[in-house]
């Protein structure tokens, strides 16, 4: 195998978790082919640019991305600039047109071809094997790509096609082989995981799924994101049931609460049938913690239906909630609607929903003071561990701060005793055992 060979190579990864495991695939291949990797953009001669194109906010930073890499190549401190991803999946002709010294751009299903024009081959063999970016002891495992929802204000079929069930087989390989690597924690991701298995099955699957990925001995917790509502696989509540290795921890991105909305955004789903399916949840996990996503500033929400969709969240109380702010994008089918609510009306509105979530959060995490639970610790900062139960996930969700302790390290777990709690912190100490 070639080694120390080529161009100094920096990826930059913007935007999601899907991302994130695209350039880890990336940086697999182009390692084990013996590329010169660098971390740092200073270093490099090269600069893939993993783009995301979900939002506004999220085009902006990928665009003032590019524009920087193509500046330093302009000023001699760059050879190539390579773009990637979801946004130059979407407007590859109008980004070339208006940064024209990119030397080359790349949708989101375009690894090998990103190789290629690298100077490296794409290995078929090597599929599974990433370059982790994140901590160890935690990996994201990309279970399906793609989504059939028709829901008219997202874009994601348009970036990165419909629903396409990655192969149990090859799923649970990838995820053996991150348990070797030393990965304790699994994240499940993909656009829409409760599909996996309806387009290559006839059937989801996903219950068989965690199933067996609850078999790998060495991994100690599974956990379940973007879980959409409607046909929900309520069979995957007996593993929750059966499993203890799987987080009691689900997110379903809801999105609204109001029915005119709901139907407006083509989600598939009413309002009462929302309520159903997480009373149904929280029946069969007792102990589970819901996290959803809402979107404030649809085009058809008055303030009636913004009111509809904080009373529920005052009434299912999720333990963990984020809120965006609508963003209009084109081919989509609320593009027609227009954008008729102020952006400063749209932010009023997060706000509202964000303080009722805060006084919500602040409740939940003084009921957690005097009880314990098991941590997974990230990182060190300054004299604390800083962690995560199985009740939040990474980069996402609030974290557990512990005094830093001999023999703890980040990718320990240990027993922790909470004794003080903000809105999105907790704070604890070591229990030690035969207390």
């Amino acid at each position: 195998m070639r080694k120390n060979h080529g161009p100094k190579i920096n990826v930059i990864t913007l935007g999601c978790s899907k991302n994130t495991v695209d350039s880890e695939v990336l940086l697999g291949q182009l390692a084990l082919n013996g590329a010169r990797l660098v971390e740092s953009a200073d270093e490099a001669e090269v600069a893939v640019i993993n783009t995301c194109g979900f939002i506004d906010a999220a085009k902006q930073e990928s665009i003032d991305a590019i524009v920087e890499a193509v500046e330093r190549k302009n000023a001699g401190k760059l050879k190539r600039v390579v773009v990637m991803g979801c946004l130059s999946e979407r407007y590859a002709i109008q980004l070339a047109e208006e940064i024209p010294n990119v030397d080359a751009f790349y949708g989101s299903h375009h690894l090998k071809e990103v190789a290629a024009e690298l100077g490296f081959d794409f290995k078929r063999e090597l599929l599974g094997e990433r370059l982790l970016s994140t901590p160890s002891h935690f990996a994201y495992l990309k279970i399906s790509e793609g989504c059939d929802h028709p829901c008219s204000f997202c874009a994601i079929p348009l970036m990165r096609g419909m629903h396409r069930t990655r192969p149990l087989e090859e799923v649970v390989t990838e995820a053996r082989r991150l348990a070797a690597k030393g990965v304790k924690e699994l994240i499940l991701i993909g656009q829409d995981t409760t599909c996996y298995g309806l387009d290559l099955y006839g059937k989801r699957r996903l219950d068989t799924l965690l199933r067996q990925l609850s078999a790998i001995e060495s991994i100690e917790w599974i956990r379940l994101m973007y879980a959409f509502p409607g046909g929900f696989p309520t069979e995957i509540l007996n593993v929750y049931r059966d499993s203890p290795k799987l987080c009691r921890y689900l997110d379903i991105p809801v999105q609204h609460a109001s029915d005119g909305v709901l139907k407006s955004m083509r989600r598939g789903v009413t309002s009462r049938a929302l309520r159903e399916l997480l009373r149904t949840i929280r029946e069969a996990v007792p102990d589970v913690a819901l996290r959803t996503t809402l979107i404030v500033g649809y085009p058809t929400e008055t303030e009636k239906d913004f009111e509809i969709m904080c009373d529920f969240v005052k009434e299912m109380k999720f333990h963990r909630l984020g809120v965006f702010t609508y963003s209009q994008e084109e081919g989509t089918s609320a593009y027609d609607l227009g954008d008729p609510i102020p952006q400063e009306v749209k932010e009023e509105r997060r706000d509202r929903i964000m303080q009722l979530q805060q006084e919500i959060s602040h409740e939940r995490n003084q009921e957690l003071i005097g009880t314990k639970g098991m941590v997974l610790f990230d990182r060190c900062e300054g004299e604390f561990l800083v962690g995560r139960t199985q009740w939040d996930a990474p980069e996402i969700d609030q974290e557990v701060y512990v005094r830093q302790h001999d023999g703890l390290a980040p990718g320990n777990f240990a027993t922790v005793q909470f004794v003080d709690a903000t809105e999105y912190d907790v704070y604890g100490e070591i229990h030690e055992s035969g207390d």
